[in-house]
């Protein structure tokens, strides 16, 4: 069934739309060292999962689900669904980022595999649901929606995954409409029992970073949806009857655009103010050898440099997994780093073989910066996750 969404690009949509690329812009141009964009990425990840499990009712606090990224297992008794769930989430959002980098294409099966790992933490694609699936009011029992019945779902799901990568390829729409498009439709078709707001989210996220609006990753729209959650409900909430057969599919779905774009505006304000407070702290004290030493990094050492901050020593395989490249081509950029002086192994003597960066890199990254980082953790603590209500 073809997706052919009803809306207009009234004053408003407009307005929002100029906000976006007004901060997007701001951003791109902000030099952040690779160091300070992969503590933010990480800081933006935890609050996407977060917010996007405790908009389905997760109970897990911000120190908890940070404490669960940390590694830390089976420390919450009575809530170990919870607790399953935040880890889902955080396989799913890996599985996002590492087919991002292997530029994959939206698909259904690339659906279908988000919603097994955020539903079940498995990679083991999920079929559609067989059977119909109500919404209803949680205090009264109300049906407050009534999906399309199951025979319309898959015809529904090929309607909009291609309609997302016609409307990718063919640039006519801008990338926040496409996205907030695919977001509504995705929950107006609700194609399974369970875990379709999850995976609508991460949809989104696939889109917006697919099509030039990933703002260096460390941004979290979850946060918005959470701490306006009714709005959200209402703005999906769209159409003369509670059932999709009454009107659903021939709606005006403006509101729901009026209302994610707002969300993209608030985000990207406040990544855009964060940054700015970065790039000042960063003016005050740059070291001018620290950022022509980064500057002759290629974009893989870049962005393995995340790697070595969570660990000292990593493994080929590990380096391979976080840049979304094959395991032999992981070896063969580990042998040219290691004769570049970028890297160095560990201990050769080991079956096992780990790499660590070589003393100039280590210095520089972390000796050299040690005053620049504390100024900046002392920046985050105080401002930054106070403005992000994180509880570090």
């Amino acid at each position: 069934m073809k997706f052919n969404p009803k809306y207009t690009l009234s004053p408003s949509l407009t307005k929002e739309l100029l906000e976006v690329e007004r901060h997007r812009e701001a951003i791109n141009i902000l030099p952040v060292t690779a160091t300070l964009i992969a503590s933010l990425r990480e800081t933006a990840r935890l609050m996407s999962t977060h917010y996007s499990t405790q908009i389905e009712g997760n109970a897990l606090t911000q120190k908890e689900v940070q404490e669960i990224a940390a590694g830390k297992k089976g420390g919450f008794p009575g809530r170990e669904r919870d607790e399953r769930e935040v880890r889902n989430y955080f396989k799913a959002l890996e599985y996002v980022e590492q087919e991002l980098k292997a530029s994959s294409k939206i698909t259904e099966k690339l659906v279908k595999t988000v919603h097994s790992l955020v539903l079940i933490g498995s990679k083991k694609s999920t079929p559609y649901r067989e059977g119909q699936n109500v919404i209803r009011d949680g205090a009264t029992g109300g049906i407050v929606y009534m999906p399309p019945e199951a025979h319309d779902v898959s015809p529904l799901m090929k309607g909009l995954i291609d309609w997302i990568n016609n409307s990718i390829k063919e640039q006519e729409l801008p990338a926040p409409i496409i996205a907030g498009l695919a977001h509504y439709q995705f929950a107006t078709i609700h194609p399974y029992y369970d875990g379709n707001g999850r995976t609508a989210r991460l949809l989104t996220t696939f889109i917006l970073h697919r099509t030039g609006y990933d703002m260096k990753g460390i941004y979290s729209l979850e946060e918005y949806y959470a701490k306006n959650l009714q709005g959200y409900y209402k703005a999906l909430t769209i159409g003369k009857s509670h059932n999709y057969y009454g009107g659903r599919a021939e709606a005006d779905v403006t509101p729901f655009l009026d209302y994610f774009l707002n969300g993209m505006a608030i985000s990207f304000r406040s990544v855009r103010e964060k940054a700015q407070k970065l790039k000042e702290l960063n003016k005050e004290q740059a070291i001018p050898y620290q950022t022509e030493r980064l500057r002759e990094l290629r974009p893989q050492q870049r962005q393995t440099f995340s790697l070595f901050i969570k660990s000292k020593e990593v493994t080929a395989n590990e380096i391979a997994n976080h840049l979304g490249i094959k395991l032999r081509s992981s070896q063969d950029l580990v042998k040219k780093w290691v004769e570049s002086q970028f890297i160095e192994i560990v201990d050769q003597s080991k079956r096992s073989r780990t790499y660590s960066l070589t003393t100039e890199w280590e210095q520089l990254i972390s000796g050299k910066q040690k005053t620049r980082m504390e100024s900046l953790e002392r920046l985050k603590s105080k401002e930054i996750n106070r403005d992000l209500d994180l509880e570090l």
